[in-house]
């Protein structure tokens, strides 16, 4: 908040004390300036144009866009893991391997069986052949025709069983490698070389740290302000006062029956990859935009029914009522619609406590004045 300079209270009782000596009948011509009130750049402002937005407030937590936790598909002992937390990866690559040995015998003990499927239906399709060319001639019973499709189909269902086995097996002995889903970043690595894993244990956790989304939560009654696309600007926890901003990409349909919130999703672009999940972040969905004469709260008085604003005009203060537009308060800036214009300089902060009519002059601060 604008302070007062502290010559303010000195000129003030300076003021005080010269008007003091007059009244005791010192005949000497009263200097003008001694009347007036010095106070620094500090306490005033120049109205310009500029922006105010309004919206709900949120807060919420980051997230990566796309994030997925590898888990392990089948039960064994990890042998070698590959990368680290933190490390890039490309979709694909080996992240790490659990042990194959009792899979490696699986599947080749399938591919023999498939291998011996393969001649079984081989021998019964030549033994089919030449029963059907036979029965043809006459030289042979219906039967052993009949018999020799039964040994044929037999045979196929077996052939189809076993290339199921190794299909089977194949995919076992694929799922001992543990490959990256996407090309990203290890954001955790749950298991060590050595440890003994089942189906379903979480191994590795990658994300992609190009897109990440605000997760956050509006109050209900406010749902009306939000549509896909709105723009969001927030700050995030470590980054100080740097702001971020975003869209909403998704509105929860249904409010949280305890808190009444409605969740949303907003995407945040992160091409240079400053920000992190985990973070928290708070802000601002800018659902309406107002352009036009925007100052600080601070210089407009609202103790009386009808806001005001103390204007230096002609080297004195004069009391202006003002018309409000809409508050920012985040930026902590007001809209004034009527009473004021452009390049006007207002009081803000104590020096609104000046009386209208006060003559002031404007000093600026010691170190300024030196460098001019």
């Amino acid at each position: 908040m604008t302070r007062i300079a502290p010559s303010l209270a000195a000129a003030v009782a300076l003021s005080l004390v010269t008007l003091g000596a007059c009244k005791q009948g010192d005949a000497k011509p009263r200097d003008p300036a001694a009347d007036k009130i010095v106070i620094g750049t500090e306490n005033i402002v120049v109205a310009s144009n500029g922006s105010v937005t309004d919206g709900p407030t949120i807060s919420g937590s980051l997230a990566a866009e796309q994030s997925a936790t590898v888990r392990a598909q089948l039960s064994g002992s990890v042998l070698a893991t590959n990368v680290e937390a933190g490390q890039a990866v490309q979709r694909g690559q080996s992240m790490g391997r659990l042990d194959a040995t009792s899979i490696e015998d699986a599947y080749l003990s399938a591919k023999t069986g498939v291998t011996s499927a393969q001649n079984a239906a081989d021998l019964a399709q030549r033994d089919y052949d030449r029963q059907q060319t036979l029965l043809k001639a006459g030289a042979v019973a219906p039967r052993d025709a009949e018999a020799a499709q039964r040994t044929l189909t037999s045979a196929r269902a077996a052939l189809d069983n076993a290339k199921a086995q190794l299909a089977a097996a194949d995919k076992n002995l694929q799922n001992t490698r543990i490959l990256a889903p996407f090309t990203g970043i290890v954001s955790e690595r749950s298991v060590a070389a050595g440890d003994v894993v089942q189906p379903g244990t979480a191994l590795f956790t990658v994300i992609d740290p190009h897109s990440m989304r605000l997760e956050a939560s509006v109050p209900a009654e406010r749902i009306s302000e939000l549509k896909v696309g709105t723009p969001v600007t927030f700050t995030v926890n470590g980054y100080g006062s740097q702001s971020f901003t975003g869209k909403i990409t998704r509105i929860n349909p249904a409010a949280d029956p305890a808190t009444r919130q409605v969740r949303v999703l907003a995407s945040i672009p992160n091409d240079n990859n400053r920000l992190v999940a985990g973070l928290f972040a708070q802000g601002r969905i800018a659902s309406r935009t107002h352009t036009g004469l925007v100052v600080p709260i601070t210089a407009i008085d609202v103790r009386n029914q009808s806001p005001a604003a103390l204007r230096l005009r002609g080297g004195k203060v004069e009391r202006v009522e003002v018309q409000l537009g809409m508050r920012d308060t985040d930026a902590e800036t007001v809209e004034v619609t009527q009473g004021i214009t452009v390049g006007d300089t207002l009081l803000v902060a104590a020096a609104q406590g000046i009386t209208p009519g006060t003559p002031v002059v404007v000093q600026a601060p010691p170190a300024d004045r030196a460098k001019q």
